[in-house]
């Protein structure tokens, strides 16, 4: 083979390297190799002369088509966007983080269930009964004129309308 596998010396690198590797080379390899490097560098050329035209026709078409760099941009992130969601990775990660999205919000309406439930039993607890009935009662002492009963809300803000009512009138009488 004309073609060695030993590397070939690098510019700046030790001539002495040089001239033993020419010395274990004969006459016809060497002026085979010159041949060889020679046509690989007037290829280099050509190619980079065909590259160069051919990146110029790219830009001429690009411009009658009136794509821009931004569109090529915003083209070339869709096209990546598009590879990495078809990756088996992102898939994997995607209904990973389906699946802990489901169970969290399974979790959260447990809790939500939960919460209610003792608010249902704190509301039905003797206490709280006990606690609804004194309020009723003061709501029907103090305001007397409507029926008892009502919801909670109600009784309270009565309750409270009455305690203002009743501060009012004896800050009243203690400036007559």
């Amino acid at each position: 083979g004309l073609l060695r596998s030993d590397s070939i010396p690098e510019v700046g690198e030790d001539a002495a390297a040089t001239v033993d590797m020419a010395e274990t080379l004969s006459e016809e390899e060497q002026e085979e190799l010159r041949k060889e490097l020679a046509k690989v560098e007037e290829e280099i050329q050509t190619l980079s002369q065909v590259l160069a035209a051919k990146e110029k026709h790219l830009a001429e078409i690009k411009r009658k088509l009136g794509i821009n760099s931004l569109q090529e941009l915003r083209q070339n992130i869709t096209k990546s966007w598009q590879d990495v969601t078809s990756t088996t990775a992102y898939k994997r990660t995607s209904e990973t983080l389906s699946q802990a999205g489901q169970k969290a919000s399974a979790a959260f309406s447990s809790v939500g269930s939960v919460i209610t439930k003792k608010f249902e039993d704190v509301r039905n607890s003797p206490t709280f009964k006990s606690f609804e009935e004194k309020v009723e009662n003061l709501k029907s002492k103090v305001g007397g004129s409507k029926p008892a009963g009502g919801d909670f809300g109600e009784v309270l803000n009565s309750a409270a309308n009455a305690s203002a009512t009743e501060t009012v009138a004896e800050q009243t009488e203690e400036t007559h």
